[in-house]
C-alpha cells in the first residue's frame, strides 16, 4: 500500500477531482455535475478556502479532498465543508489522513471542528463518530427536501 500524503490542492487538482467525484453515489444525488463541481472549487481556490487533496502514491494523485471553510462553524470555528474519497480508495486510511489534515488546518482557527452528515449516510456517521465526533443536532430539509443534516461537533486538543 502506498503512503497517504496530504497537501494543499493545486489549481491542476480540481479537474481530476470534480471528474471522479461526479462518479460517486452521494455526490449523484446532489446532482452534482463537472461543471458544477469544478467552479466550486476554483471559487473556494480563489476565496483562500482550505482545500486540501490527498495522493497515496504515483497512481493515487488526488484521490481524496477535503474543503473547509476557516470560520463557516458559527463565525469562530472551522466547518468542514466537505470530504470525499475515491470509491477504490475508500477504507484505506484516505478520509482519516484527510480529516487529520483538517484538524490541523482547523487548530489554526479555533479549538473545534463542525460539519455535516446526510441522515442516510451511516457510514460517514460511524466514520466520524470513530474519529471522535458527536452529533449535536439535525437539520430537516437544509440541502435536500427529503434529507436530514446531522451536525458533528468535536474539541481538537
Amino acid at each position: 500500500m502506498n503512503p497517504i500524503r496530504v497537501r494543499p490542492i493545486t489549481p491542476d487538482d480540481i479537474p481530476t477531482v470534480a471528474a471522479w467525484m461526479v462518479q460517486t453515489p452521494l455526490w449523484q444525488r446532489y446532482q452534482l455535475t463537472v461543471e458544477r463541481a469544478t467552479l466550486n472549487f476554483e471559487k473556494a481556490f480563489e476565496r483562500g478556502e482550505v482545500l486540501l487533496v490527498a495522493d497515496a502514491g504515483a497512481d493515487n494523485l488526488a484521490c481524496g479532498f477535503a474543503w473547509c471553510l476557516p470560520q463557516g462553524g458559527f463565525g469562530r470555528s472551522m466547518y468542514l465543508r466537505l470530504i470525499g474519497v475515491r470509491q477504490e480508495r475508500a477504507r484505506a486510511g484516505v478520509g482519516a489522513a484527510l480529516l487529520k489534515g483538517a484538524e490541523d488546518a482547523a487548530l489554526k482557527v479555533g479549538r473545534e471542528l463542525f460539519l455535516l452528515v446526510s441522515d442516510f449516510n451511516v457510514d460517514a456517521q460511524r466514520f466520524y463518530q470513530r474519529q471522535g465526533y458527536s452529533q449535536i443536532g439535525a437539520i430537516p430539509g437544509y440541502v435536500l427536501p427529503d434529507v436530514t443534516e446531522l451536525l458533528y461537533w468535536k474539541q481538537l486538543q
